[in-house]
């Protein structure tokens, strides 16, 4: 078996027989002993919600509304409420839903009556139809007010925001085989337990069962909501099969275009993204940050990280003028930044950039997979934090990329080598700001094999408070361009490490 708690030994294929003790109170345990329990047996999927509801149009099932008044502890004096997803169009299965007060385990029943329907369609709704999901609130803008934070619908599928952020990227509970030709597999929750919270809670705990045709799992969740919404995640997967890629504390997000890459014709917002970069933290120390893209076809990047500190997909770019969109907020996306606890081995963080036409597609995903290969009857036990907001999150003190930009080498302003990409990373932040215009500021730059670095130069940008590295390279022929670099003053590191890739013609 393999493990990621901090108290095993990092997935290490071990004998380790678990066995859970007999407890009053309900725990992760109870979970896991179903998980391990339902690996046994052949993958067997919810029943699908009916056709009536799946086929439904889109405007006609958004008119389909939970009513906040019926919110699950509205009465009870708990600043946590709880509302539910209405099964149908992309929600085609239902979960199963359970509360715990105390020693007592109680199943959640559908109830039609906390929903707003159209006209006539209550009567053609099954009784027993049940939830497609859980939508947690909390009192985060005022005494009086109920925010939504945190809300799981779908697969595995989760979104939360801080205080001060709009919706926007998504997490996952596992992905598997993502981008990859033998098709990706979407586990899915199918159980959750919410444990009821006392009316003082600042966190909200409760339990989710995961199940596919690969894997099973136990999850663990405690949210505390706030600026950033903060998550502890513990989770012990059990695998019937093989998986060739294994995606634990998967983030799932938008890119349709940016500062470093064309613009759609006829688009007139300059940028429209979710996430414009993921950032990594390695077990060393060292910050990393790959801006994202668009890409023209499928794309995989792998980051080898023993014992990651952290990783996540970020919304750094946070001025109105980037997007001038007043209502999508693309400046308010929150970031995404995940914390593994305890020790995680030898592994890659993996960035999946896929093609998209429209920004309605979640494009972007980003995880982290062991190195070693998950066979049938493979457990791993992990756990991690999820940080969900905060534009300075994660937190850095020295200077990091603020932009990218890429054009042709032999063109006015990009230089005049023939087949050559010009790639301007600007930097801002930490002591750059405050160093005089001739300080002596280089750059350690790195290029992928058959690539040729013709050019490099750093100066000042006054108009940011940065320094701007400017790189004329020639890509290999038959490959994407991969580079690295970072700016440093005499023998010290000023900035993070950043890369970035570039696609073959």
């Amino acid at each position: 078996m393999q493990s990621l708690r901090p108290s095993l030994a990092p997935l290490a294929v071990s004998l380790l027989l678990f066995g859970a003790p007999a407890q009053a109170e309900f725990a992760l345990a109870n979970v896991i002993q179903e998980a391990e329990a339902l690996a046994a047996k052949p993958f067997d999927p919810p029943a699908p919600v009916p056709e009536l509801l799946v086929n439904m149009p889109y405007d006609q099932f958004q008119s389909i509304r939970f009513r906040p008044d019926q919110s699950l502890w509205r009465g009870d004096g708990s600043k946590f409420q709880m509302m539910f997803f209405h099964p149908g169009l992309f929600f085609r299965n239902a979960v199963d839903v359970l509360v715990v007060d105390g020693e007592t385990v109680t199943p959640l029943a559908f109830e039609k009556s906390w929903f707003d329907y159209p006209p006539k369609l209550a009567q053609d709704i099954p009784n027993d139809l049940g939830y497609a999901g859980i939508n947690l609130t909390f009192p985060l803008t005022a005494p009086d007010v109920q925010n939504q934070f945190l809300s799981f619908a779908g697969a595995s599928y989760f979104r939360g925001v801080g205080t001060e952020e709009s919706f926007g990227l998504s997490g996952r509970g596992l992905a598997l085989n993502t981008g990859l030709p033998v098709g990706e597999e979407f586990p899915l929750f199918r159980r959750f337990w919410l444990v009821k919270p006392a009316p003082d809670a600042t966190q909200m705990t409760f339990y989710g069962l995961l199940d596919s045709k690969s894997v099973t799992g136990a999850y663990r969740f405690v949210a505390t909501p706030g600026e950033p919404l903060v998550m502890q995640v513990e989770a012990s997967l059990f695998f019937r099969k093989a998986v060739d890629q294994v995606g634990l504390a998967p983030l799932t997000s938008m890119f349709y275009h940016g500062e470093n890459t064309d613009r759609p014709v006829g688009h007139w917002r300059p940028e429209v993204h979710d996430s414009d970069g993921l950032a990594i933290e390695t077990g060393t120390g060292e910050l990393v940050w790959r801006p994202i893209a668009n890409p023209k076809r499928l794309s995989h990047s792998y980051f080898a990280v023993t014992n990651p500190r952290g990783f996540g997909l970020i919304q750094r770019d946070r001025r109105f003028s980037s997007y001038e969109d007043p209502e999508a907020h693309y400046q308010n996306r929150p970031n995404a930044w995940i914390v593994p606890k305890g020790d995680w081995g030898e592994g890659h963080v993996i960035l999946v950039e896929i093609p998209t036409d429209a920004e309605s597609n979640d494009n972007i995903v980003a995880f982290w997979t062991p190195k070693e290969p998950v066979k049938p009857g493979t457990r791993i036990d992990l756990a991690y934090e999820v940080q969900i907001g905060g534009a300075r999150t994660p937190t850095h003190s020295g200077g990091f990329a603020s932009a990218t930009y890429v054009g042709a080498g032999d063109v006015i302003g990009g230089g005049n080598v023939e087949g050559t990409v010009r790639v301007l990373a600007d930097f801002t932040g930490g002591d750059l700001p405050d160093l005089p215009a001739n300080a002596p500021v280089t750059a350690v730059v790195n290029v992928s094999e058959g690539a040729e670095l013709i050019h490099q130069t750093v100066f000042p940008v006054p108009e940011n408070k940065g320094w701007r590295l400017s790189l004329l390279v020639r890509p290999p022929k038959d490959k994407p361009l991969e580079m690295r670099a970072f700016l440093k003053k005499d023998n010290a590191s000023l900035t993070e490490t950043w890369t970035y890739r570039v696609e073959r013609p």
